[in-house]
């Protein structure tokens, strides 16, 4: 037993903090104490908001906040990632809390940290990046729809007794309670907003949420406004420690529950992995998956003991982790005891909270989330993967959020069979065809020393986007010009397309430039059609490999170098 056990790759799974200690000093702490509590007040109104807008008290949310952003920055694979509630989770966990009763919620998050933890340890958690980016932004876009409506009934302060909870039937409820609203929630409601969107304008380091949070507090506090608070609706938050009690298990609901277990644990590991990817592009570290996905794991198998809801890695906070001076994981584990400081000491100022700034805050939670500016390129894309982003979206919305999942991921199974082939061609060859290929034949041209060549072999679809990000993982290897060969790229589609879309943009950051060649009929007809050729430039786009390197020569001769005066002297002229 012991021989099997030394035999175990446990690195794969060896959390980022035990690398990060590795001469970490003072400095590195006063940094990452700094960061840590800021990014707690930021979580401090999201946490009471998502628990709200899930159906629980928000106290539930900050428990969640702070145990499972704890243990993710404890045992997780990146080095600034903060975890906690987030909106990805709101509208599938009100939906469980009414079919189920909380009960149902606390076994299904249960039953997604275990399907969690056996992604990591099988290593299938990558089979996350098998689902292609229109059905992301679909879901994501009916996700932020849903969170939005779902606060309408706070933020005008109509008095219903309860929200429905299918959007058709709450759009319709909210129109027959219209005249019910009060004036003051309104009022309170867009003055929060206003302040959240202008703050960052004169104070950079100091969010939003917070001065709109304090605000508003001290305006029901003060001037007893007759509004909505967590007070009149919840009685307070309680102070002290959460109390941790194993929930009531029944066995008969984890079929009835696996479906939506299943979602839970993809969204956790899909939002987490994505926010972990977004923290190595701001760090310049690389994240660790398996360690990312067993933290998750841990944390949604935990925080149901406090009665919480699920986790996952929050972009926003993760983002506000950076930007405030984060080294390590410490600060997110500082960001956890800064919520429970808080919920110590703070806790009976929380019951004069107004719903309506909350209802604010998640409005712009919303629309952050909402990736509406990636509407415009999908609307570019050809009719199939724009059918699979709006039948996505449109489930999300008007059915289920576990039925919109499973009814994309077909589909993208059948677009993928479709795309691949596409790709299969049967062709005589001739002296013309021989002919034709030496324009594009690596044996019959030289390499020059300011040029990178990079090739894709094989269908560039979801699912293989990430090897380009890994060939290109460190820029400095590459000379000023880089040239990526098609010729042997067979298809590609939307998550290709934004891999593309996002090395040339950190080319061009980097003071390189660029070039594409010997594309095939569909990557061709597809890059054209969604406007890449607008977004790289037509002069960078060439049919073969003599043509690109005959662009490379004429940029080098007119502007040898790498830096940012480079690619902006290219972007400027036309060659």
């Amino acid at each position: 037993m012991i021989r099997l056990l030394s035999t175990i790759p446990w690195g794969k799974w060896k959390p980022k903090l035990l690398y990060t200690l590795q001469g970490y000093t003072r400095s590195d702490f006063l940094a990452d104490l700094i960061a840590g509590i800021t990014v707690g007040l930021v979580a401090l109104p999201l946490a009471m908001a998502f628990g709200i807008a899930s159906g629980v008290s928000p106290q539930v949310g900050i428990y969640t906040a702070i145990i499972g952003g704890f243990l993710v920055s404890l045992l997780g694979g990146s080095k600034i990632q903060v975890a906690g509630p987030t909106g990805a989770f709101v509208v599938i966990v009100a939906g469980i809390i009414a079919k189920h009763g909380v009960s149902g919620l606390l076994i299904v998050t249960m039953l997604a940290g275990l399907i969690l933890l056996f992604l990591a340890f099988s290593g299938l958690g990558q089979a996350v990046k098998f689902i292609p980016r229109p059905i992301v932004i679909g879901f994501t876009n009916g996700i932020a729809l849903l969170i939005a409506s779902t606060q309408i009934k706070d933020f005008f302060g109509l008095r219903m007794q309860s929200v429905p909870s299918e959007f058709i039937e709450r759009m319709e409820a909210y129109g027959e309670h219209f005249s019910t609203f009060q004036p003051g929630a309104l009022l309170l409601g867009c003055v929060s907003l206003a302040i959240i969107l202008i703050t960052p304008r004169f104070l950079r380091k100091v969010p939003g949420s917070i001065i709109a949070l304090v605000a508003g507090t001290a305006a029901v506090a003060l001037l007893d406004m007759p509004v909505e608070t967590i007070g009149t609706k919840f009685g307070g938050i309680p102070s002290g420690l959460p109390v941790f009690d194993i929930p009531e298990f029944h066995a008969r609901l984890i079929l009835p529950l696996l479906p939506s277990a299943l979602t839970v644990a993809i969204l956790a590991a899909l939002e987490s992995l994505l926010s972990a990817v977004v923290a190595d592009t701001m760090s310049g570290d690389r994240h660790n998956s398996n360690a990312e996905l067993v933290a998750q794991g841990a944390a949604n198998l935990v925080v149901p003991l406090v009665g919480g809801v699920p986790v996952t890695g929050a972009i926003a906070r993760t983002a506000t982790n950076f930007r405030s001076g984060a080294r390590t994981p410490v600060a997110g584990i500082i960001h956890a005891i800064t919520l429970l400081v808080v919920i110590l000491v703070a806790a009976p100022l929380a019951r004069y909270i107004p719903l309506a700034t909350l209802a604010a805050v998640l409005f712009i939670v919303a629309y952050n989330m909402s990736e509406w500016r990636e509407v415009g390129g999908i609307l570019k894309l050809p009719f199939a993967d724009k059918a699979v982003w709006f039948i996505t979206f449109i489930l999300t919305v008007a059915a289920d959020l576990t039925v919109a999942v499973e009814v994309g991921m077909a589909m993208a199974a059948l677009l993928y069979i479709y795309r691949v082939s596409e790709t299969t061609t049967v062709a005589t060859v001739t002296d013309e065809y021989i002919e034709r290929g030496r324009a594009h034949s690596l044996q019959h041209h030289r390499i020059p020393p300011y040029a990178t060549i990079l090739r894709i072999h094989g269908p560039f679809l979801f699912g293989t986007t990430d090897k380009l990000t890994e060939a290109t993982d460190d820029l400095k290897r590459f000379r000023p010009i880089v040239i990526l060969r098609l010729r042997n790229m067979t298809a590609i589609d939307a998550t290709g397309l934004h891999a593309l879309e996002h090395l040339a943009d950190r080319l061009k950051k980097s003071g390189r430039i660029l070039l594409l060649c010997g594309a095939r009929a569909q990557p061709r007809v597809f890059l054209r059609q969604a406007e890449f050729v607008e977004h790289i430039g037509r002069e960078n786009i060439l049919p073969h490999l003599r043509g690109a390197l005959e662009r490379a020569e004429r940029v080098n001769e007119r502007f040898g170098g790498v830096g940012e005066e480079f690619a902006h002297d290219i972007e400027k002229t036309s060659l």
